[in-house]
């Protein structure tokens, strides 16, 4: 494959063919986000067994489903931060370690209470995915394909929650027992220790290493990767072309994130993700209950039969996610991120209207069959071909190296308080104003994002990553 002729070592990061390690880095990072998407989403097909074994009151159990959520917060912003100031590799295998440690810790838990602490642990290492994938994939791809790689890598998240769902349904069908909750959480142990193990063969980011004056490891990176054009990298740095390409020494601190210049960006990369994530989580976590409310009633069966229909039920749905993410995968290097994510929130604001129709107007069965079923694919579908992958994508382009996994995690951990409070909250909102109002409430925040980003936005399609 013919290159362009290297003019900086940005150029030619950005014009590189697609290599081994690019796979490499690429494949690791899907599998992590894959991996975040199981573990958040397990939780919540696990609830009903785990409130029933250690016979939990709605406030223990609603800890207990959120606390890896309130966990991911905190992973996001603070070892983003650390991610920037001490190294992305450092942290992409740290993150496993959280996964591993503590999964095991949550899936031997013999009190309610260890098992909260011990799922935010796991959150936190989930939280920690976000910003250093993101920033992984986005500094090492090729401009022409970032986009793609960005969001099939977070394409995987969905997958994720398929699997735990499959994974599931075959614990219950061979451990048919209110136990089975442990075997839930610890399957997830296993691809965590894997994906450590390969992780720690990455390489160190290059952009990263010149902005904190490691030349020599650099050079040596770039070689290894890009040896089509060893002779413009040593050149490169053996006339210190880098002092004037990459700034050192600038400072990392989240305050950064709001000076006047990037100030846009942050906007841009975390509000409108905050306001997805209110509904994504809300809905996703509690689309059993919801179909059960919107007339979906279950026949008589045992408690752990029960749980396994919800799962099924709800696990068929989530596949509009998959086929939203093929076509943000089709479109985000053609259309750009700014048209997807608009679109994708109009549409999922339709979905929620439309679910509200049923008990807003007291349908017979076959409408209510029909509009909840419409409702809930428009919701999954639009949700996943924009603003879910798009605001991931984002947050690993809008913001300069030094403060790219800063930023991103930022981003992420204000989107986890928004996921969070959507969990939260709309078991009490749908309890006191009923479903329809809370859905139409939702459908609300998701129409905000619509404005928030044609309020503020910015175009990253075809372009290099943004330095400041």
């Amino acid at each position: 494959m013919k290159t362009q002729k290297s003019k900086s070592l940005g150029h030619l990061i950005d014009h590189s063919p697609f290599k081994k390690t690019h796979k490499k880095i690429w494949l690791l990072s899907a599998a992590g986000i894959l991996l975040d998407g199981f573990d958040l989403f397990v939780i919540g097909l696990s609830l009903p067994l785990i409130s029933k074994y250690f016979k939990t009151s709605p406030v223990l159990t609603g800890l207990i489903g959120s606390s890896a959520l309130l966990g991911a917060i905190f992973g996001a912003i603070i070892l983003g931060y650390l991610t920037d100031k001490y190294g992305r590799k450092t942290f992409y295998m740290i993150n496993m370690v959280f996964l591993i440690f503590f999964g095991v810790l949550s899936g031997i838990a013999w009190n309610p209470w260890l098992l909260i602490v011990s799922r935010f642990f796991v959150g936190m290492g989930v939280g920690a995915d976000y910003p250093i994938c993101s920033s992984y994939v986005s500094e090492f791809m090729p401009k022409k394909i970032r986009g793609r790689m960005l969001t099939s890598s977070f394409a995987l998240q969905a997958v994720g929650m398929i699997l735990a769902a499959i994974s599931s349904i075959l614990i219950l069908k061979i451990f048919p027992s209110i136990n089975a909750w442990r075997y839930f959480l610890l399957i997830g142990v296993i691809p965590a220790g894997i994906i450590l193990f390969f992780r720690s063969s990455v390489p160190e980011s290059i952009r990263w290493l010149l902005f904190h004056k490691k030349y020599k490891k650099a050079e040596k990176i770039c070689l290894s990767i890009y040896s089509h054009e060893e002779k413009f990298i040593k050149d490169y740095f053996k006339n210190e072309k880098y002092k004037t390409e990459f700034l050192p020494e600038r400072k990392i601190r989240i305050k950064e994130l709001f000076k006047k210049s990037i100030r846009k960006r942050t906007i841009l990369a975390t509000v409108p993700w905050f306001l997805m994530d209110i509904s994504t989580y809300g809905i996703g976590l509690f689309t059993p209950i919801i179909l059960t409310q919107l007339h979906f009633n279950i026949e008589h069966m045992n408690f752990v039969q029960e749980v396994k229909k919800a799962i099924v039920e709800s696990s068929f749905l989530d596949l509009f996610l998959i086929i939203g993410f093929i076509v943000n995968l089709c479109f985000v290097e053609r259309v750009g991120r700014m048209p997807l994510q608009k679109i994708g929130f109009m549409g999922m604001a339709l979905g929620l209207l439309i679910l509200a129709i049923p008990n807003s107007f007291h349908l017979s069965e076959p409408w209510t069959f029909g509009f909840t079923f419409l409702g809930f694919s428009i919701f999954n579908f639009m949700m996943n071909s924009g603003p879910n992958p798009t605001t991931f994508t984002l947050s690993g382009e809008l913001f300069p190296t030094n403060l790219r996994a800063t930023g991103s995690g930022f981003a992420a951990g204000i989107a986890k308080l928004g996921a969070t409070l959507g969990i939260f909250f709309l078991p009490i909102l749908s309890k006191s104003a009923g479903m329809s109002i809370t859905l139409i409430i939702l459908a609300i925040t998701s129409f905000l994002g619509f404005v928030f980003t044609r309020a503020f936005q910015i175009e990253t399609k075809g372009k290099p990553l943004y330095e400041g």
